[in-house]
């Protein structure tokens, strides 16, 4: 906890101190009131007070309470913008860290668990900053203030009250003993929900399709119930705490009245005034040191939450970086658009077995290089590294001479135009989406963008779809059909007009026809790229430059069509699979 908040800034600080002047305000005229009280008992109680003294006394005691309100206000209003600002900071360090992270590193969290962490369990840090700044400044100040007022006063109370704290404190450290077990439990089983959710919203169509409702429902029941069941130990164990407080506090005051009135029964008759004004203006201050443990108690409800929501978003943003950022922002001149493997093996963290072993070969600039193999031999592994969503483990990966760990990521991927397996549009309109990928640097024309469209063979729905560039995407292009989320995916690639264009598995989407199509446009509008394509279909990579087999993680023969049909075992099994000795003629 105390590590997150370090990451408080110097305006942050200003405004503590700020607060810390009005929580000094307010206790000194709550504690300022039962003197005001005392004045006006003894005027009551004497006779030939006059009733101007008495209202004079009362207005001091009001406007004391008036101004306690004001400050009390004032430093709520501190309180919530130091939060405020604190947890919107926060939010987005955690969301640039994300963002910063390799695959390695998101598969140490589910995508369930980040969002948690960067929404209840950051307002749970949030929370316990707004109760701090009221309560962990204000109740000590309080306490040691009152217990200062109170100590010239009769012993017996003194003692009374000083038990009093004893028991509450004792009684509030047992009750926090037993629920932060459960608090720690809370939030894991929180990301649980939300992951049960997310994967019935996501798969929605299947679970339907499967008749798996009361499956799935029993899912959630089970995850459901585990989380309300240990929320509500929790709740119930600290939902004690308020009535054992009460109960303190009605007992102190009743030690108070016990010891006064026996004070007074043995008083001497001048005395008895005194006294009874004494016990009056005590039971106030009791009553003060007590709310001011009451206070704490308050954070103690929230500290261990807090403290588990705090190490959760460290977890986050401490993790360490697989991959790290280079200096170099252009390449070897000469070299532009040339891609090469020299000797590389990649293994997955805890994996026994490399998924590529020892992988090279050398794409120049215009080639198309295609990627085949059955499932899991690792062609998306392969290309996955050029952009570095991963790092090879051995063996070097060179864009136009370079060594990709040499570049800036943000250069390395200027250069390159991808096309993920499943096509992911954003919120937005067409038109954001296809020039998704200028950076911010140059505005993509009209132009640019309707080109892109056309290349991709997308202008014909896109010309159909009412407002034509300008139509609206909803979340995850949810409004458009498989083959046309794909299809402007690719236009979103083509629009930045790379040096490298990369299709995982891109065309898996698209009709025979388009296919074909698309693949004889692109080899003439973006000539000048170097191309790879991941495919499953011979049709679709059986006219490019050069065609890499792989199985199991190696490569089982490289050259063009009709080179590997004479040579590569496995690449004629997949085509025979596929197309009859006719087509592949």
């Amino acid at each position: 906890m105390v590590k997150l908040l370090k990451k408080l800034t110097w305006k942050d600080f200003i405004l503590a101190a700020v607060a810390f002047v009005f929580i000094i305000v307010q206790v000194w005229l709550s504690l300022t009131m039962p003197d005001y009280m005392s004045e006006i008992t003894k005027l009551v109680q004497t006779k030939g007070s006059k009733m101007n003294d008495i209202l004079i006394a009362g207005g001091k005691m009001l406007a004391c309470a008036l101004g306690s309100l004001l400050a009390a206000v004032c430093t709520s209003i501190c309180a919530s913008k130091i939060s405020s600002n604190f947890s919107a900071n926060l939010r987005g360090q955690v969301f640039h860290k994300v963002q910063s992270f390799s695959m390695e590193e998101i598969g140490n969290f589910s995508t369930a668990s980040l969002i948690t962490r960067s929404t209840n369990d950051i307002t749970q840090v949030q929370m316990l900053i707004v109760m701090g700044l009221e309560v962990l400044l204000k109740a000590p100040i309080m306490a040691v203030w009152a217990l200062c007022k109170i100590s010239t006063k009769n012993w017996q109370w003194t003692a009374s009250t000083g038990l009093a704290v004893v028991v509450l404190l004792s009684f509030v450290g047992v009750c926090v003993a037993v629920a932060l077990p459960k608090f720690k439990k809370l939030q894991s089983l929180t990301d649980n929900l939300n992951r049960v959710t997310r994967e019935n919203l996501t798969g929605l169509n299947v679970v339907r399709a499967y008749n798996a409702e009361g499956y799935q429902q029993k899912k959630f029941n089970d995850a459901n119930d585990e989380l309300t069941k240990t929320q509500l130990f929790a709740n119930r164990t600290m939902g004690t705490m308020m009535p054992g407080i009460q109960m303190v506090m009605n007992g102190l005051m009743l030690a108070i009245y016990w010891i006064g009135a026996y004070l007074i029964s043995n008083a001497q008759m001048f005395d008895k005034l005194t006294i009874f004004s004494d016990m009056i203006v005590f039971t106030q201050y009791a009553m003060q040191v007590v709310m001011s443990f009451m206070m704490l108690v308050m954070i103690f409800v929230l500290l261990p939450r807090a403290s588990v929501s705090a190490k959760r978003i460290n977890e986050v943003l401490d993790m360490p970086l697989s991959i790290k950022d280079g200096t170099k922002e252009n390449g070897i001149d000469g070299k532009k658009g040339e891609v090469e493997f020299r000797n590389v093996s990649f293994c997955y963290p805890d994996a026994e077995k490399d998924v590529i072993e020892d992988i090279s070969f050398t794409a120049h600039k215009g080639e198309t290089i295609a990627f085949i193999g059955s499932t899991g031999c690792g062609k998306s592994t392969v290309i996955n590294m050029i952009p570095r969503f991963y790092d090879a483990t051995k063996g070097e990966v060179l864009v136009d001479g370079v060594n990709v760990k040499e570049y800036t990521q943000k250069a390395l991927r200027n250069k390159i135009g991808y096309v993920s397996q499943k096509a992911v549009l954003f919120t937005g309109s067409i038109k954001s989406n296809v020039a998704y990928g200028d950076n911010g640097t140059k505005g993509f024309t009209d132009d640019d963008v309707k080109q892109a469209i056309e290349t991709a063979q997308a202008k014909e729905f896109v010309d159909k779809t009412e407002g034509g560039v300008d139509a609206f995407v909803a979340q995850g292009g949810s409004n458009f059909s498989g083959g046309q989320k794909q299809r402007l995916s690719i236009a979103r690639a083509i629009c930045r007009h790379p040096e490298i264009l990369i299709f995982d598995d891109s065309f898996s989407a698209l009709d025979y026809k388009t296919d074909r199509v698309l693949r004889d446009t692109l080899r003439k509008t973006c000539a000048d790229a170097t191309r790879f394509i991941v495919a499953q279909r011979i049709g679709t990579i059986r006219d490019a430059d050069k065609i890499i087999v792989l199985d199991d993680g190696k490569i089982a023969g490289m050259g063009k069509h009709n080179e590997l049909m004479e040579t590569c075992e496995v690449y004629r099994q997949i085509a025979y699979s596929q197309l009859s000795k006719e087509e592949l003629a």
